[in-house]
């Protein structure tokens, strides 16, 4: 019975001859076939030739036949293959055929025989680690994992790595376990290596493996397995809290986030709020908030574990502003009346205080002696806190000035003479309203000047062929106020009665005032640069003048005595 041969290279590489004890020996790899060739020189007169292990004949060979017999051997059923030039094959090499085999080749008169060891090598799993832990925590000595290679032969080696590092037992920090198992049916080897490791604090994120060491027909070789990493769990040292807020400064009427957080892993989930005011601390999570906070919130916070063994404080200054306007909204005063003002700032820092008079923006705070029409007005006393974002405060005053009519009449002719203008001066809050009359009724057509600061003129004209009296009267909610006027006939010169100045005219007095003593500054500084130019000149003319006779002196005198007795006479 012949078979197909598979020849692997590693029998001729890894095959070699034992001098020392006459003996050949030959690695083969688990499943591969194993050839073992017959290492003896065929005699002449060679009857046959057989392979035999310890005392079992299993092959067969006559050397005149050429047939191949081969023993009923369970263990070799169909895997075995015995060549002419007796080389022997084992196909599926296995763990038991790891055994001495002897090559025989007989004659009439002798047997040789030549022995051959066969050593069989399987490579083991990849080694990975299982029954990992969920997790490990500080100083307490746990399971981590085990490591476990499967199916190799000879046993492997199992060693343990941390960050690449080699671990090596330490008492009640780490321990190893080696133990290994056999299968019955192939023979083969399963290690597993159990590590049991007390981590500290700086094992986090740490990476854990290991390696098999095995025996391969090339020598010793190596497998590393995947890296695991475990959560470490370690006790809180450490206890902060925060203030969450969108704001730098934080001012009445905000909210206020508390975060309170420990440095441990798993980090803690529960802690004690000590809050100003509360009596009794607060169980809260890592988080509390403070809804619509007052000034009275100001103080020291502090946040503890349970058992209150850690705990952490700050401060919270709760910014206020409060400003108090007296008197504020509206109120009604007469004309002549003081009106004492105050705006009172009350605040957690210094604040900035501006006052404004129908929005623009006045140098100094009001004050009233005696109230005037132009005092009337929108009166704003407004407060900032610049350090704390959004906390100003403002309060109006509206003032208004109330005051019976007040009348004064005035009269002017115009320059050509043809008619005359009657003005009547009107003083008063609320506005009073005018009407004119004379001996002929009333009078309907009017000029009315713009009511300004409680004050108007309305002004007529007229031309009378006769003398006439012009009544002006002036009403409002106080009071009604009569004034009368007698004009002449526009044919009978009358002397002017000087107009009154509205607040506009001021204005252009006090501008062309400003112009006439600006002109005769100049002309006054013009006369001293003169005199003292004409001073400089005398002096220098006076040598030069004393020839002159003294007799001339007389003639001019005398010539100024005519000219002044004349104008005299004039």
């Amino acid at each position: 019975m012949t078979q197909n041969v598979k020849y692997n290279p590693f029998n001729i590489l890894f095959s070699f001859l034992s001098i020392g004890l006459g003996l050949y020996k030959v690695n083969t790899i688990y499943g591969d076939t194993i050839i073992l060739p017959c290492h003896l020189e065929v005699p002449n007169g060679l009857m046959f030739g057989k392979w035999k292990y310890v005392s079992s004949l299993f092959a067969f060979r006559s050397a005149t036949k050429k047939n191949v017999q081969y023993d009923d051997v369970p263990e070799y059923k169909d895997r075995l293959s015995l060549s002419e030039n007796y080389t022997l094959s084992i196909n599926n090499a296995r763990i038991g055929d790891e055994k001495k085999f002897v090559c025989m080749l007989v004659t009439e008169d002798n047997v040789f025989e030549q022995a051959t060891i066969v050593k069989v090598f399987k490579q083991p799993s990849q080694p990975e680690i299982i029954s990992q832990a969920e997790y490990l925590e500080t100083e307490q000595l746990k399971m981590l994992g085990q490591c476990i290679a499967k199916d190799g032969y000879p046993e492997g080696n199992l060693t343990w790595f941390k960050n690449g590092i080699v671990l090596q037992p330490v008492e009640e920090r780490v321990a190893l376990v080696f133990q290994q198992s056999i299968a019955m049916a192939s023979g083969l080897y399963t290690v597993i290596s159990s590590l049991e490791y007390k981590p500290t604090k700086d094992d986090t994120d740490a990476q854990f493996t290991c390696t098999v060491t095995y025996f391969a027909p090339t020598g010793q070789e190596t497998m590393r397995s995947e890296s695991a990493v475990f959560e470490i769990h370690y006790p809180t040292e450490k206890v902060k809290i925060q203030v969450l807020s969108q704001r730098n400064s934080i001012k009445e009427g905000d909210n206020i986030t508390l975060k309170c957080s420990g440095n441990g892993n798993p980090p803690p989930q529960e802690f004690l709020f000590y809050i100003p005011g509360e009596p009794e601390p607060i169980r809260s999570s890592s988080l509390y908030a403070l809804i619509d906070v007052r000034r009275n919130a100001t103080g020291e916070y502090r946040c503890a574990l349970t058992d209150e063994s850690l705990m952490d404080s700050t401060i919270i200054t709760i910014h206020y502003l409060d400003l108090s306007l007296t008197p504020s909204g509206e109120v009604i005063k007469q004309i002549g009346e003081a009106l004492p003002v105050s705006c009172t700032i009350s605040s957690s820092r210094n604040a900035t205080v501006f006052w404004l008079k129908d929005n623009t923006r006045m140098r100094s705070s009001p004050s009233f002696s005696s109230l005037q029409y132009q005092d009337a007005g929108n009166y704003i006393c407004e407060t900032t806190l610049q350090e704390v974002e959004g906390l100003k405060k403002r309060q109006i005053l509206t003032l208004i000035v109330q005051g019976k009519p007040q009348i004064k009449m005035t009269k002017k002719t115009s320059t050509d003479g043809s008619y005359k203008t009657i003005s009547c001066h009107v003083e008063g809050f609320p506005k009073p309203a005018v009407q004119w009359t004379s001996s002929g009724g009333v009078i309907n057509k009017t000029e009315e000047t713009k009511y300004m600061n409680g004050k108007f003129v309305s002004k007529i004209k007229i031309a009378p062929e006769e003398n006439v009296t012009l009544t002006c009267i002036a009403e409002n909610q106080l009071e009604r106020t009569v004034n009368s006027l007698n004009v002449s006939a526009i044919s009978i010169p009358e002397s002017d009665e000087p107009e009154e100045k509205s607040d506009d005219n001021m204005e252009n007095v006090n501008d062309q005032a400003k112009l006439i003593v600006g002109i005769v500054v100049g002309l006054l500084l013009a006369a001293l640069v003169a005199g003292v130019a004409y001073w400089l000149y005398v002096k220098k003319s006076k040598s030069a003048s004393k020839h002159v006779d003294k007799d001339l002196g007389n003639i001019e005198e005398n010539k100024k005595l005519e000219e002044n007795n004349h104008k005299s006479e004039a």
